[in-house]
């Protein structure tokens, strides 16, 4: 049964792909809706066998290579982390394929796009039920694979190819790091299997190197873990790999929800979770992964507030929740990191196909300045946005309320080297998050109707709306029900899931045998244990803390801002020049990728290339062994001349010079004499 979880979506995928012009666009949907229906029913059958019954289970499925004592495998590790991964992608991704029936309805491209998401929601199953490295790795590059064509489907559109080759290359810089790390890994510890590697981690944490540098050596666990995390640096979108998730916003929206709610870039988190018997060996290497994720979620935070792309608000509101999680990582608070994961996969991809509705109703056009006033166009839209701002920005009660202001309460208790900075970053995030989320969510729900007399722009020509002489032709509508129902089924656990959930998932067993938390080094979860009494309590006793009023505070200044008093932006933005480039260049990090490091790379490509493959490979060993050969054939073909009187002479010539030799000491001591 198991087999059937990602077999399901896999088979609609190829449905869908090969005989898509065959089965019709009505025939693709519904076979990639049934494989993922599918694929989500067992996997909730699976979970409430995990939770409810303690079932269990890590076995091979197939053993398809042995090198040696090493196994090359295909296996599934089902305990409580793989579990409720497997519901989230599988939900969210039932949701996204029946919300795709309305978004891409005029597009040509309607059976491939079914067969891509499907073949995404396969790929990430694959990683999340993995029990090896290898078969993690594969999920791994499959998902950046199926991204790549996802980002640039609309393969005409410059932008949009400029942003899926950015995406794939960037996520080589970090896998760069993976592949690294997992050598490291099976150098050492002689396996790929997780349970047989996680054995031998106190073995490997005492293994050191010699410190190239000098000073310290370093030792392998800190050395092999930082390599694994920066493969999540790439995948997760952690600074500096980060550049890549905004410009993934040219991919239909859709793709956009999945990407950035429950498959790609939550594999970084869920894999530096499920490494937690290694991660925990290294101090160093935590603190590593704690820093970056505080950088990230303030100061990708900061740029939310200048954008004026509906999807990119979202887009800067994921990479910012992503250095949450990462945060939690950091502590030690894994189970809290993959908490809020589960909590955001749901109100982000609520908010990712609200704003696809709003791009609907508004006739494809992305600019929040050409909207507002939109709730009475668009009800349904209106309050699912709503309540999944309210998630995201920790209201209590709210899924993301109980998520967020644990990775707070940890991030706090923490002792690690950068966990002051960490918590001022996360605390200060709360209010940022409010301001930009609400800034969005003013601008077009609430205030005056700016789409009055105002063409809208085609977000790309499958899209285009046709002319009508009707007088109303662009006045923003609501949504057809198979985008509305998505909406209104993704609100439900954005409400509901975090009181319903943080209990058995926080302060329970249900990580106990997924998760290794070192709880003596790292206090981080017991802190956190110790102020649980509850989920009711924990939402009434967060109306008096800190991360409250400053949410509520953000939620206030963007009031003010942009409903009340419209001319302050205007007017802090001329008086504040250079500080609204630097985040209207996103700190210049495209810029120095491009204008430095690409030059740089590319320098050192041709130098290698010349050098390297050319002058020593091709010039020396390849090129240079066949002229050796053909000199020693030339050599050898004029002493076989085939002449007998040739022959001879070269006898009686090798005869004297033997005797010569061999009589030349005697001639020495003559001479002597």
């Amino acid at each position: 049964m198991l087999v059937a979880v990602p077999l399901a979506p896999l088979v609609g995928a190829v449905g869908a792909g090969l005989f898509g012009k065959t089965i019709g666009r009505r025939g693709a949907h519904t076979l990639t809706i049934l494989g993922v229906f599918i694929a989500f029913v067992i996997s909730a059958m699976v979970l409430r066998a995990v939770a409810v019954d303690g079932a269990r289970f890590d076995a091979t499925v197939y053993e398809w290579l042995v090198i040696g004592g090493l196994k090359m495998e295909i296996g599934f590790l089902i305990d409580g982390l793989s579990a409720m991964m497997m519901v989230v992608v599988t939900f969210v991704s039932l949701m996204v394929h029946i919300y795709t029936i309305g978004y891409m309805e005029d597009d040509p491209g309607y059976q491939r796009f079914f067969a891509y998401i499907s073949l995404f929601t396969f790929s990430m199953l694959m990683l999340v039920m993995s029990n090896n490295m290898l078969q993690l790795f594969f999920g791994w590059e499959a998902v950046g694979l199926v991204s790549y064509l996802l980002i640039g489907f609309w393969y005409t559109k410059p932008t949009a190819i400029f942003a899926n080759m950015k995406a794939f290359l960037v996520n080589r810089v970090g896998d760069f790091g993976f592949i690294l790390g997992i050598g490291l890994l099976l150098a050492y510890g002689g396996t790929l299997n997780y349970g047989e590697l996680f054995a031998q981690a106190p073995e490997l944490a005492a293994i050191g190197f010699a410190n190239p540098f000098g000073g310290e050596e370093w030792l392998l666990i800190t050395v092999a873990c930082i390599c694994l995390f920066i493969g999540a640096m790439g995948k997760s979108a952690q600074v500096p790999l980060h550049t890549w998730l905004p410009d993934s916003m040219e991919g239909p929206t859709p793709i956009s929800a999945l990407i950035h709610a429950a498959t790609m870039v939550t594999a970084g988190i869920f894999m530096v979770a499920r490494m937690s018997p290694l991660f925990e060996q290294s101090d160093t290497a935590l603190s590593f992964v704690l820093v970056i994720g505080a950088t990230t979620a303030l100061f990708m935070g900061f740029l939310g507030i200048i954008q004026n792309d509906i999807k990119r608000v979202v887009a800067y509101s994921t990479l910012s929740q992503l250095g949450y999680m990462t945060v939690a990582l950091g502590v030690s608070a894994y189970s809290v990191a993959v908490f809020h994961l589960m909590t955001h996969a749901f109100f982000k991809a609520l908010l990712f196909l609200a704003a696809g509705s709003v791009i609907i109703g508004m006739h494809h056009d992305q600019d929040i300045r050409n909207m507002g006033g939109l709730r009475k166009y668009m009800p349904i839209t209106w309050i699912t946005a709503l309540l999944g701002s309210l998630a995201l920005i920790g209201t209590p009660l709210f899924a993301g309320f109980y998520s967020k202001d644990s990775i707070i309460i940890a991030t706090g208790a923490s002792e690690l080297w950068g966990s002051s900075y960490a918590y001022f970053a996360v605390l200060a995030g709360v209010f940022v998050t409010a301001f930009y989320s609400f800034r969005m969510y003013f601008l077009v729900f609430h205030g005056p109707e700016r789409f009055r007399h105002k063409p809208f722009p085609g977000e790309h020509d499958a899209h285009a709306e046709h002319d009508h002489d009707d007088e109303h032709a662009h006045e923003p509508h609501e949504s057809p029900w198979v985008v509305t129902a998505p909406l209104l089924l993704l609100a439900v656990p954005s409400v509901v899931i975090g009181f319903m959930t943080i209990g058995p998932m926080l302060h329970g067993d249900f990580f106990e045998d997924s998760i290794f938390v070192d709880a003596a080094r790292h206090p981080a979860m017991t802190a956190l244990g110790e102020q649980f009494h509850g989920a009711a309590a924990m939402a009434l006793h967060g109306l008096v803390t800190a991360p409250f009023w400053l949410a509520l505070a953000g939620v206030v200044l963007a009031y003010v801002f942009y409903l009340v008093k419209p001319g302050i932006p205007a007017a802090i933005h001329a008086r504040t020049g250079f500080l609204y480039r630097l985040l209207d260049n996103k700190y210049y990090m495209d810029w120095i990728n491009e204008r430095l490091l690409a030059p740089a790379t590319r320098g050192l490509g041709r130098g290698l290339w010349k050098g390297g493959d050319e002058a020593v490979i091709d010039g020396v060993f390849v090129n240079g062994s066949a002229r050796m050969v053909g000199l020693t054939a030339g050599l050898a073909r004029r002493l076989q001349s085939g002449y007998l009187y040739w022959y001879a002479l070269v006898m009686i010539v090798g005869v004297i010079g033997l005797m010569t030799w061999m009589q030349w000491p005697y001639f020495m001591a003559l001479l002597g004499r």
